[in-house]
């Protein structure tokens, strides 16, 4: 005798709603996707390295000075702190997207900040940069660390402004675990990633800043929309992914760092630990300089921007005078 078995009759009905939620989800990311690159298309120029496409801008005149962006940023991270338009006037500023961030591609790979620096080098080399003054930003301070460990040519000096440079637990990384895997994390950020990003995307953004508010040109003109991309998306998960790993790396090698060094970072800093991280990376190197912004959090270029100029002018002090 055949034994029937017969599909429980929610089945059907769930499986088809399940695949109308997720077409939907995805034709809503395609559209969002589409209107974001409209309001704000590429505002600099594309260079092509190791066959990585890579968005840049420059701006002034004068020793050359190169800003890498944290996690979730873009080039207009930089722009919209205002810091640009008064470096610009005694430095070559220049800026670039990291890969998957702002419209650089991003290829599958493994991107540590070891395999950034070597792009950035290279990327550089083409923009006829022998010598500069680096600044990196949260995650951006670890690409600009690994640049100077690997270029020492290259990097005169560091100015690594609200950085995470020793590993601890993070909760971020558990959240953006799935999002970083192929296959389930594609699906994701085609679907459901994007709205959930949106809903939670204000919050998120005030934790940048906190304690301070969020500042009122950052909020008015930041392309936030440009950040709930796929591709986007990608690189933040899989960077925030990294943090761990690639600090247990780098750690070993800070004594290492034989150049001007100066650190600053937000008093109370809710992304970064200033305790953790800035001021033990500063009795670590014992020639740095290191400037606390009492009452101010991680986005310390928007909230304290005329600190991160001094900051920029005091490390580029001897660039200067040998120039």
């Amino acid at each position: 005798m055949t034994q029937r078995f017969d599909s429980p009759a929610w089945l059907a009905p769930t499986v088809l709603g399940s695949a109308a939620a997720l077409a939907a989800s995805a034709f809503y990311t395609a559209v969002k996707t589409r209107d974001a690159e409209h309001e704000t298309p590429p505002i600099g120029e594309f260079i092509t390295v190791d066959g990585v496409r890579l968005h840049y801008v420059e701006r002034g005149r004068g020793p050359a000075l190169v800003l890498i962006h944290g996690n979730g940023m873009m080039i207009q991270d930089f722009l919209v702190s205002g810091i640009v338009d008064d470096l610009a006037k005694r430095y070559r500023v220049i800026i670039i997207d990291r890969p998957g961030y702002g419209y650089s591609d991003r290829p599958r790979g493994l991107w540590t900040p070891r395999a950034h620096a070597t792009l950035f080098q290279k990327a550089l080399q083409q923009l006829g940069v022998t010598q500069a003054v680096v600044l990196g930003h949260s995650w951006g301070a670890l690409v600009a660390v690994a640049l100077a460990l690997q270029a020492p040519q290259l990097v005169r000096s560091l100015v690594l402004a609200s950085g995470y440079y020793y590993p601890t637990l993070r909760a971020d990384v558990m959240l953006s675990s799935p999002v970083a895997i192929p296959g389930i994390g594609d699906l994701m950020r085609h679907t459901v990633s994007p709205v959930l990003g949106r809903l939670m995307q204000p919050a998120l953004i005030k934790a940048m800043f906190a304690p301070a508010a969020v500042t009122e040109r950052f909020d008015r003109e930041f392309p936030k929309a440009m950040m709930l991309r796929p591709l986007q998306l990608r690189a933040s998960a899989e960077d925030a992914v990294l943090m761990t790993p690639v600090t247990v790396e780098l750690e070993k090698h800070y004594r290492d760092l034989k150049l001007p060094v100066v650190i600053i970072a937000g008093g109370d800093d809710q992304i970064a630990d200033v305790d953790r991280q800035s001021k033990r990376l500063h009795s670590e190197l014992p020639d740095s300089d290191l400037i606390i912004v009492p009452g101010m959090g991680h986005m310390i270029q928007h909230l304290a921007p005329d600190a991160v100029v001094a900051a920029i002018d005091r490390a580029a002090q001897p660039v200067r005078e040998a120039a």
